[in-house]
């Protein structure tokens, strides 16, 4: 099975997990979020965010695609961009880091290295940027009835598992932080796990399928 990283663009939005492209959590403060939410097209927002962000600041987001199929996404971009980053306990964000707002992968690929391949073509981007870190809310009671976040806020063993440190302990959203040299001088020892646990999968515990790609672009698989 092949795999591919890909920058986050108004096109590729479109291969975001339905839920996460209608959720405006983090782009939006929380008064203006349940505004748009209220008014029944968020998506619109979200879309106009990505558009002002790839204009003004670059890349904002990376998709995994295995065999031509969306698998996972991360979003970041710095904490200027995010107005939900203040309403944190933890907060602010460090001056020196961009926060990686969110990050999804299928649940049938978790503990195959996938999320740590986002997170590294994010390590790589920011360092091209001159930025030295990335940080990150992590919530440490994912998946609980009461959860404030609605799932939007990635859960703190995911962090851990990929390289970050705790900066600034909370009983529900720590703040971590993952120095970029660490996260660049990963080896490549996922690449073994992660085909054996691809070589099980089938097609139908995939996102959707994404639309044909051009004959200009290059595919894989």
């Amino acid at each position: 099975m092949s795999r591919r990283l890909v920058s986050l663009t108004l096109d590729t939005l479109e291969d975001l997990p339905r839920p996460c492209r209608q959720c405006v959590y983090w782009e939006l403060d929380p008064v203006s979020a349940d505004r748009a939410c209220a008014a029944g097209d968020p998506g619109l927002e979200k879309e106009a965010w990505v558009s002002q962000t790839l204009l003004e600041w670059g890349s904002c987001g990376k998709l995994a695609y295995v065999d031509g199929m969306p698998a996972g996404f991360v979003m970041y971009a710095p904490p200027a961009y995010v107005p939900r980053s203040m309403a944190f306990p933890t907060s602010p964000v460090s001056a020196d880091a961009a926060l990686l707002m969110t990050a999804n992968v299928v649940a049938a690929f978790a503990g195959g290295g996938l999320g740590r391949m986002l997170v590294q073509g994010v390590a790589r981007d920011l360092t091209k940027r001159g930025i030295k870190a990335i940080e990150a809310f992590g919530d440490a009671k994912f998946g609980d009835a009461d959860d404030p976040a609605g799932g939007c806020v990635a859960p703190v063993d995911f962090f851990l598992s990929v390289g970050f440190k705790t900066v600034r302990p909370h009983p529900r959203f720590p703040r971590l932080r993952l120095e970029l040299r660490t996260a660049l001088s990963w080896k490549s020892d996922v690449e073994y796990a992660l085909e054996k646990l691809l070589g099980s999968m089938s097609p139908e515990t995939l996102l959707r399928p994404v639309r044909p790609t051009p004959a200009t672009r290059s595919t894989n698989g």
